[in-house]
């Protein structure tokens, strides 16, 4: 599998996401954010961090990069695209993906431990994981409030494209369960097609010996059977 990491100015979970696809044999790189060429990927990573320090609005202007008409292309060709954190507020500026990222409720940036269900398993980054599964994968952002209009929130659900939600340790979501008042607990969406997804947990901060999570393992597990499959 061939995995190429978008790097922009500010990003600081592109080695991170690199090192992850790279120790488990794959072909990863590391694509600057000027560059006009993705290097024909299999999957896409559009990172975490800050980039061009979340001036006007997290995502705003790395939605401007060179490197961007690339990964649209590679998402109308039916590329599969991975936005984590500051990866999904750019999906969310380039239109990839509906609705946006705002404040957190407590206006304070949350850094902690953080389970999500995942709530539709029919996708490339699911597949294989039961659906109401309970994943501990931490979360680090200021900007994770996801919102959207009555109509948007109504065709994500009626599409199946929330993937993932916060919740407690055995799958319940409640709004104490729920860290940033994220509207409807939304931890992650997809695209109508499955093919694009972003979320603001960090599954590549929880899928080696080193940390105490393993659980963003089952995330890049379920990202290779697809790949397995469609072979």
């Amino acid at each position: 599998m061939k995995v190429s990491v978008i790097t922009f100015p500010g990003s600081n979970c592109d080695h991170d996401a690199y090192e992850v696809f790279a120790a488990r044999g794959h072909q990863a790189q590391l694509i600057w954010h000027k560059d006009t060429d993705i290097q024909d990927p299999d999957l896409v990573i559009l990172p975490g961090g800050f980039s061009y320090g979340d001036y006007l609005r997290c995502g705003s202007i790395a939605r401007f990069s060179p490197i961007m008409n690339e990964v649209i292309r590679h998402a109308v060709r039916g590329g599969l695209i991975m936005g984590i954190c500051n990866g999904f507020q750019i999906l969310t500026e380039l239109g990839l993906l509906p609705g946006t990222l705002m404040m957190n409720a407590g206006l304070r940036f949350i850094c902690q431990h953080q389970h999500i269900r995942v709530d539709n398993n029919a996708t490339p980054f699911t597949n294989g994981i039961p659906t109401g599964t309970a994943l501990d994968i931490p979360i680090a952002h200021k900007e994770g409030n996801y919102f959207i209009t009555v109509d948007g929130l109504k065709a994500l659900q009626d599409n199946n494209q929330i993937i993932f939600r916060y919740c407690d340790a055995q799958g319940t979501v409640n709004d104490q369960t729920n860290p940033n008042g994220s509207l409807d607990a939304i931890a992650g969406i997809c695209s109508t097609d499955k093919k694009v997804l972003g979320m603001m947990p960090h599954p590549e901060r929880a899928a080696t010996e080193a940390v105490a999570s393993q659980d963003g393992r089952r995330i890049f597990d379920a990202i290779e059977r697809y790949f397995e499959s469609h072979a």
